[in-house]
This record gives structure tokens, C-alpha cells and sequence, in this order.
């Protein structure tokens, strides 16, 4: 007689917990039965996730001359060619209260800080920051207790908690996109290592811990640990089913390959200072890190995710690009066409590892479509020129169709709605209504 595994959600081992992909047949028929009478085309869950680009735009060569579907792409947007339907292109945003408004210099930190907020941020550099809760924190409240974490944080930059970073706001602005409340931010995971444990360890004290010592003494794969108990499952599983539990597992042990070997690279080098597990090359660091949010999505272990590839105000340097400059530095370009140049091909840097994690999402099945299909992925940031610090008309990108309710494929404009009216939209979606967040002043209805 054929196990009933309807209920069935994990792969368990010593110290460790990996969720599992949608698979057929655990697929419940009163999903598909709930899924009928919602508004959503799918049975499947939604899932939002938040992408910070920092310090603005060449903006010439990022926002389309046309609307609607039949847009050409720009300079900036090139990238995502294979992708460019999936995901829909929104200028005339803003975010009002990223602007001084009275409190001056710190562009940089309010860019950051308001972003998923849409608040004023205290002007501080002391203990008593303030800002809003943000968007994701708002879905997490809501949707949440559903998955093993309410949700993911993940970033390229070392932790700044304290200190005076950008004329007299706190570094706790600039280093942080989600918050928990007004004045509890929410530190996002720099390192894979840690970012990989975490959606796959039990959560038991002591058996994690437990776990990777002995991965590390016999150099296992943690999905050594759940061998015996895959095997079980993929003999009750269809072809198709099979077919994809494999390919899951792969990626997890690629993913693991990738962070173990970048940790040996580290630990190679000498007298520097670095955690073992993040990669050098910046690219891959960025790509470890959407193969990670990936399959969180992928395995419902969460269902929202924000990822601050870098600070605003940021002076990383793209030297494999052919930018060696500060990136802060040159963004104040004052209409200088050299610098111009340079933020362009930055910009077309971000914008590829953006497809990266579109094309993955696409190519990931979930029932009849895929992954992306059941994505809201929010790309952009709190500034469109640099030079000016604009907080205007931003660079904003919505990927993904919605379960159904979005419509990729095209470039639409709006009139200085607050971003916050779409973040009002996305939480529609997901069953979360709000009367108000931040600065919103109503729904962005033209989005789906």
C-alpha cells in the first residue's frame, strides 16, 4: 500500500531540516479546491522579495522611451533580454521622505532607510534611530507562521550597526532594508555559510552545531544527512516527481560546493582577514546569494526575502568591469560622459545578475508554469540620478506574475504615486490589507 505522504514537508537528519520542492504528490487536492475560490490563478504560494541596486542610475540609458508592450529595451535593461516578459518596468515612482524635508544633508541614508518604510528617518547617529516597519515585515507578520522563517534578510555588506555614516544618520539607515518595527531593524546575513545553515539546520539546540562538526570532520555534504530518508521518499514518488526531487538536491549540493570552496579560497590567502564561506569575486557572492533566496522560494522555507546587494552611498569598485573607480565617487558625475560611461556599465552589471535570478526562478517548474510565475520580486533603489539625489522617478523593476494578478512584458509610467502605493498592491496579493504604509496614498492598480 502506497504511504500517504500529503502531509509530507521535509527531509530530516541529524542537525538538519531541508524542505521540500512542490512535488506532485504532495500536493493536497483541498489546495487546488482553496486555490478555485481565490482571486489568485494559482494553488501555489506567493512569494515577495525586495532587491536594493544602490547610488542611482545612469538614467539616460535605464528608462524606456516608450510604454506599454511593445518597449525597447535601453543600455541598462539589455540584460534581462531573456527575461523580458516577465517582468514589467514602472517609472514615476517616489519616495517623498527620502528628500531632506527640513533635516539636510544624508541622502544616502535616507535612500536606504525609507525604501521599504516610506518613512522619515530620525536624524541620528545615537541609539535612538527611528524609521517604520518595512514591507516585508508586514508580509512576515502575516504570512510568516506558515513557513520555517517568517523571513530572509541577505546582503553583500559587512554589518554597520552603530556609528555615523552619512552626515549625521546612523549607520543602522544605511546598512538595513528590513524593519521589524520604528525602531528595531533587522540585520540582513552577509555570509552564504551562515545564510545556508539557517534554512537548512532543525532549529534543535545543539544538533546543529553537532551536525556541522561532524560534516566538517568527515568533509560531508549536509545532504549526507538525509540520505536514508530521500530514499524512502523517492521510491513512492512518480517520474516527474523524481525527476525533480534530483534536481533540487543537486542544486543544494552545488550551492554547498560553491560556499565550501569559496571558503577554502579564503582561507588560502594570506593575512586576509575574511569569513570563510564568502566568496571574492563579487558576482558570485551576489549569485550564491539568489541561488540561496531561490530555494527558500523554491521549498516554501520562507516567503519573503529582501536583499541589499550594496549600501547606498557605497564605494565598491568594479575593476572586472573595466570601473576600478569608487562607485560612490563617480556617481556624482556632474554630466561628466566619462563618468557617465562608467555608471552605465554598472548599471548593466546589477541588471545581469538580475536576470541570473529571473532566469533561475523561470526555469524552476511549480505546477503547470513556474517558479516566477508565483513571484512579486521588487528590483530598484531609493535614488534615480545620483548627481542631484533625486528621490524621483525612480529605477524600479516588478518581476514576476503575481499567481496570475500581474501583468509582465511591458513599461509603464505613473505619476508621482509614492512607491508605497505598490507596496499597498503586492500586499493585496498576498491576503495582507492594509489601510496605509508609509507615505501611501492608495492602491497601484495598474500593475495588474
Amino acid at each position: 500500500m502506497r504511504p500517504d505522504f500529503s502531509r509530507r514537508r521535509f527531509l530530516h537528519g541529524l542537525g538538519t531540516l531541508i524542505a521540500l520542492p512542490a512535488l506532485e504528490a504532495l500536493t493536497p487536492a483541498r489546495s487546488l479546491a482553496a486555490a478555485a475560490k481565490s482571486g489568485l490563478k494559482s494553488q501555489h504560494p506567493l512569494r515577495m522579495a525586495f532587491i536594493y541596486s544602490p547610488n542611482g542610475k545612469n538614467m539616460a540609458h535605464w528608462t524606456p522611451s516608450k510604454t506599454g508592450a511593445d518597449y525597447e529595451l535601453t543600455r541598462a535593461l539589455k540584460p534581462l533580454a531573456g527575461v523580458k516578459d516577465q517582468f514589467q518596468v514602472i517609472s514615476g515612482l517616489k519616495h517623498d521622505k527620502a528628500f531632506a524635508n527640513g533635516d539636510g544633508g544624508g541622502d544616502h541614508a535616507r535612500a536606504n532607510a525609507t525604501f521599504l518604510t516610506g518613512v522619515q528617518a530620525r536624524k541620528t547617529s545615537g541609539a535612538d534611530i527611528r524609521a517604520g516597519i518595512s514591507v516585508d515585515q508586514v508580509a512576515a507578520n502575516a504570512v510568516g507562521q506558515l513557513t520555517k522563517l517568517p523571513s530572509l534578510e541577505l546582503s553583500c555588506d559587512e554589518a554597520r550597526r552603530a556609528g555615523n555614516c552619512d552626515s549625521g544618520y546612523s549607520c543602522a539607515y544605511q546598512f538595513n532594508l528590513a524593519w521589524k518595527n520604528e525602531t528595531m531593524p533587522i540585520a540582513p546575513e552577509r555570509d552564504p555559510r551562515l545564510a545556508f545553515e539557517r534554512l537548512f539546520s532543525n532549529g534543535l539546540a545543539g544538533e546543529a552545531e553537532a551536525a556541522r562538526a561532524k560534516r566538517d570532520f568527515y568533509n560531508k555534504s549536509i545532504l549526507d544527512f538525509v540520505n536514508e530518508d530521500a530514499r524512502t521518499l523517492h521510491k513512492h514518488l512518480g517520474y516527474t516527481d523524481r525527476q525533480k526531487l534530483d534536481e533540487y538536491m543537486s542544486s543544494i549540493r552545488d550551492i554547498e560546493r560553491r560556499i565550501t570552496s569559496a571558503g577554502k579560497a579564503a582561507n588560502d590567502m594570506p593575512a586576509y582577514n575574511k569569513p570563510a564561506g564568502i566568496p571574492d569575486s563579487y558576482e558570485e557572492h551576489i549569485r550564491v546569494m539568489f541561488d540561496l533566496m531561490a530555494l527558500a522560494f523554491q521549498t516554501d522555507t520562507t516567503r519573503v526575502s529582501s536583499f541589499l546587494l550594496a549600501h547606498d552611498g557605497s564605494n565598491r569598485t568594479f575593476a572586472d568591469i573595466g570601473v576600478p573607480d569608487q562607485h560612490h565617487g563617480i556617481s556624482h558625475h556632474q554630466n561628466d560622459a566619462e563618468k557617465l560611461e562608467k555608471i552605465a556599465k554598472i548599471d548593466e552589471f546589477y541588471s545581469r545578475q538580475l536576470a541570473y535570478f529571473l532566469e533561475k526562478l523561470k526555469n524552476t517548474k511549480e505546477g503547470s508554469g513556474s517558479l516566477l510565475d508565483n513571484c512579486m520580486i521588487v528590483f530598484g533603489g531609493g535614488i534615480s540620478d545620483p548627481d542631484r539625489h533625486s528621490h524621483a522617478d525612480l529605477p524600479v523593476i516588478l518581476a514576476g506574475g503575481g499567481g496570475g494578478t500581474l501583468k509582465p512584458g511591458r513599461h509603464i509610467r505613473v505619476n508621482n504615486d509614492p512607491m508605497c502605493n505598490l507596496f499597498l498592491s503586492m500586499l493585496d496579493r498576498i491576503g495582507v490589507k492594509e489601510a496605509r504604509h508609509g507615505d501611501s496614498t492608495g492602491r497601484l492598480e495598474v500593475i495588474g
